[in-house]
């Protein structure tokens, strides 16, 4: 059981008091992710002052006939690919009442606002007038017939809807009772509205490369790419959830309640036959839209390798190794699973964004050590944040007695 932790409402002490508290550092500092990381964060900090100082062109190998590189291929397309286990989780908890995982729920949510407010971060890194993002929320230039319209607007909200839905986490840790008991009766109504969201957001990221027929390699585009990224992003985020998961589960063994560390196999076993049948699904609608479009002829060249790399090597295997890890209850094939399958979707929203963009040009584009630097700085500094809160909020560790007395 974790140890008791004091609370803002039930200290007698100044909300400096509890804040110097909790800002102290919670385990060792010396640390080796620690000794690695912080340079990497300190240089990616340096690197996006120059960023803004000097523009675009001073840390990145971005131009006028390649705009989008690995930041919005990597943090913005696949992380919110990985970030979709939330809308799945919270879906299965809440709405069809798989209690089974509702131990992980709140960590995944963690992950998942995070993850939103990190890569929705990195995305003003991009932006050549980065000033101008708050224009489809305020009014100037809506731009409706734009994709991105959409996907600001579904940034912006379902980012508020996960923090609804982790604020009575927020509230147990502040000890503010009844402001905890009024949250947890808007987490159903935060749940329905995110998971509508995410349905469209996730598909409306697909949807911004239908307007780049002609420079995405016919092997990967498809009008069917909307589809393919909404689907695709239930097992990426599972997976996650699946590595995230039992990460902690070694990493934070102290603060775990015991239902956590009770439920923790058979969670898993379960979230590798969701994944499975999953990604059969993609599997078939991705062997559908091959013989749709007549991209057969493709696949004897360079680039039909390149991509039955990725949808033989880390889609079809990861299914197999899901089902049989989950028939066998094979922890270890499921985390390698999990892990082929990051590595997959990695691939496939790389390929569509980056590699295979403009696969005719003779000069590409090949991301920058600045672009690489700042990619690893954002994913280095979410975890720090994640560490930090799962440290002192009851995420995986049992809530406090008067909140169970209330009910989830």
């Amino acid at each position: 059981m974790s140890p008791p932790t004091q609370t803002l409402a039930g200290t007698p002490g100044s909300l400096l008091g509890f804040v110097g508290r909790e800002l102290k550092p919670k385990g060792k500092i010396f640390t080796p992710f620690n000794l690695i990381s912080a340079p990497l964060i300190l240089l990616g900090l340096v690197l996006i002052v120059i960023r803004f100082a000097y523009g675009l062109g001073s840390v990145t190998n971005l131009s006028q006939a390649y705009p989008w590189g690995l930041w919005i291929g990597f943090d913005v397309i696949t992380g919110v690919a990985f970030a979709g286990g939330a809308y799945v989780l919270t879906f299965m908890v809440y709405i069809l009442g798989m209690e089974k995982y509702r131990p992980i729920v709140r960590a995944t949510v963690l992950n998942g606002f995070l993850a939103y407010a990190f890569y929705a971060g990195a995305l003003l890194l991009d932006l050549g007038r980065p000033w101008n993002i708050v224009n489809p929320i305020i009014g100037n230039s809506f731009g409706y017939s734009s994709v991105l319209f959409l996907v600001a607007w579904h940034f912006l909200l379902y980012m508020a809807a996960q923090f609804l839905e982790f604020s009575p986490v927020v509230a147990e840790w502040l000890g503010l009772k009844r402001a905890r008991k009024i949250l947890a009766g808007l987490t159903v109504g935060a749940v329905i509205f995110g998971v509508t969201l995410s349905t469209l957001h996730q598909s409306g990221l697909g949807a911004l490369f239908l307007m780049a027929k002609g420079k995405i390699h016919p092997l990967w585009y498809s009008e069917f790419i909307p589809v393919l990224f909404f689907w695709s992003s239930i097992f990426a985020g599972l997976s996650m959830v699946i590595i995230e998961g039992s990460i902690s589960h070694r990493v934070f063994h102290d603060r775990l309640s015991p239902d956590v560390k009770r439920s923790n196999d058979a969670i898993l076993v379960g979230l590798s036959r969701i994944c499975g049948v999953a990604i059969f699904g993609y599997l078939f609608m991705k062997v559908l839209v091959l013989i749709h479009d007549g991209g057969f002829a493709e696949l004897a060249s360079g680039w039909g390798g390149w991509f039955l790399l990725e949808v033989v090597g880390f889609v079809a295997v990861p299914m197999v190794l899901f089902l049989w890890g989950a028939a066998k209850r094979g922890l270890w094939m499921i985390r390698i699973g999990a892990g082929m399958t990051l590595i997959g979707i990695i691939l496939n929203r790389l390929n569509i964004s980056v590699i295979a963009f403009k696969w005719y040009e003779v000069n590409r584009y090949v991301p920058s050590w600045e672009e690489i630097a700042v990619t690893l700085a954002v994913i280095l500094a979410e975890i720090w944040v994640f560490r930090w809160v799962i440290r002192r909020m009851p995420v995986l560790s049992e809530s406090p007695s008067w909140a169970q007395e209330q009910g989830h």
